[in-house]
């Protein structure tokens, strides 16, 4: 029992910095263009069928990690500029948009690449042991990408001085402009990186996880409920809220059943909405 409790605690540990990962991709989206993104998930899950599709037909699963971000990206700023430009500045078109564009993911992605849920084979193949069980390497390789990409993001975010017009941006729009910050461009790479981060995060996930069209559904409420415990607009504690909630899932999947462990989820962040709806964390400046 007590391997299997590390193991499942390890497992919820990986997860948790990969939803970090997206989660933080659809917090600069919200944070910067006001924009509740609900097809955050399916652009993640976009990510794991060309994860998929990459190994099918070249046999080769590492490329991924270079093309599928950087479509991703392309994606996401043509998707800005001409699904979200027009409706951003109301609140509830920009979520009926996202909402449309999420159907036509899911149904898009079912049409082409089939309603069976797939599996990918570990692109490493080795294990090691722990006590009495085998841990897949990849978890661990998988886990180190997550944290790299985390890290390069903020150092993105804090270093350089695209970097700094988005922030600028995030914090005062109106004397950004002013002071002749590109916002326009500034909203583009702001949705094209969210969109990038997304569908890193499914290259990621690809292979612990199963390939279908509905997997951004399960991936979605978590990244919310993290940027919502986290705290709004603050980076630092959605990542951290990301790590915890998946963390704590995988405890407790390890006594009830999965959906005892959104439920208790849920129960967490309405309790942090009806004691500190600010967040746990301090709000930073991100």
């Amino acid at each position: 029992m007590s391997e299997l409790l590390l193991i499942l605690a390890m497992n919820g540990l990986v997860f948790g910095l990969i939803v970090a990962l997206i989660a933080l991709g659809l917090s600069i989206i919200f944070g910067l263009l006001d924009i509740i993104n609900v097809a955050h998930g399916d652009f993640f899950m976009v990510g794991t069928v060309l994860a998929w599709t990459m190994i099918e037909y070249t046999g080769n699963f590492w490329l991924a990690f270079l093309f599928v971000p950087l479509f991703g990206f392309m994606l996401g700023a043509i998707i800005e500029r001409g699904v979200m430009r027009p409706v951003e500045a109301s609140a509830a078109l920009s979520i009926v948009a996202t909402f449309g564009l999420s159907l036509i993911l899911q149904e898009g992605v079912r049409a082409t690449f089939g309603a069976t849920p797939k599996r990918m084979l570990d692109p490493i193949g080795v294990t090691f042991p722990i006590m009495n069980l085998e841990y897949q390497v990849y978890r661990l390789f998988a886990a180190g990408i997550a944290i790299v990409a985390i890290g390069g993001f903020f150092l993105f975010l804090h270093r350089t001085k695209f970097g700094t017009w988005m922030r600028a941006v995030r914090q005062d729009r109106e004397t950004a402009i002013a002071m002749g910050v590109p916002a326009n461009l500034v909203f583009i790479v702001t949705f094209g990186l969210g969109t990038a981060m997304a569908m890193l995060g499914g290259v990621v996930a690809a292979p612990i996880t199963s390939v279908e069209f509905r997997l951004g559904l399960d991936v979605l409420p978590l990244c919310f409920m993290a940027v919502i415990i986290g705290g709004l607009g603050n980076l630092p504690g959605t990542a951290a809220a990301a790590v915890l909630l998946a963390f704590m899932e995988g405890i407790i999947i390890s006594f009830t059943e999965p959906t005892t462990a959104r439920i208790a989820s849920l129960v967490i962040m309405s309790v942090v909405l009806l004691m500190r709806p600010q967040g746990i964390f301090a709000r930073s400046t991100g």
